[in-house]
């Protein structure tokens, strides 16, 4: 038997699996584990770039490499928690980066075409 830690929506799930032959069973137990607070996703690499990008006090990010396909917001904006931000494409997909919470867009710190990485500051929130 097998045992795994899994993680769904925030939720730690212990899974144990048999090996062997399988019957088209379900899991053994799959039993919820209290895990703890974790930090939001955007804390981190706010926290990690205090020196990049503009003066704004909170970091809006790229989740992932690409190239910037369209900037939606611009700087004096007040945005809500959800409104897009940046459009980035990766994978010739549309990926819209959003505010993380309400605020006035401090600076954006990109242009439309540029390759960026993740973890890139693309904007940054009062």
């Amino acid at each position: 038997m097998k045992n795994y830690t899994i993680t769904v929506n925030g939720n730690v799930y212990e899974v144990t699996v048999e090996e062997g032959i399988g019957t088209g069973a379900a899991p053994a137990a799959a039993a919820p584990k209290k895990a703890a607070p974790k930090a939001a996703p955007k804390a981190a690499p706010a926290a990690a770039a205090p020196a990049a990008g503009g003066a704004g006090a909170v970091k809006v990010t790229a989740s992932v490499p690409g190239k910037v396909f369209k900037v939606e917001a611009s700087v004096g904006q007040a945005v809500k928690a959800g409104d897009s931000i940046v459009i980035l494409e990766a994978m010739k997909m549309e990926i819209p980066v959003v505010a993380p919470q309400d605020g006035t867009v401090a600076s954006i710190d990109v242009t439309v075409g540029q390759a960026i990485e993740s973890g890139d500051v693309l904007a940054s929130l009062n």
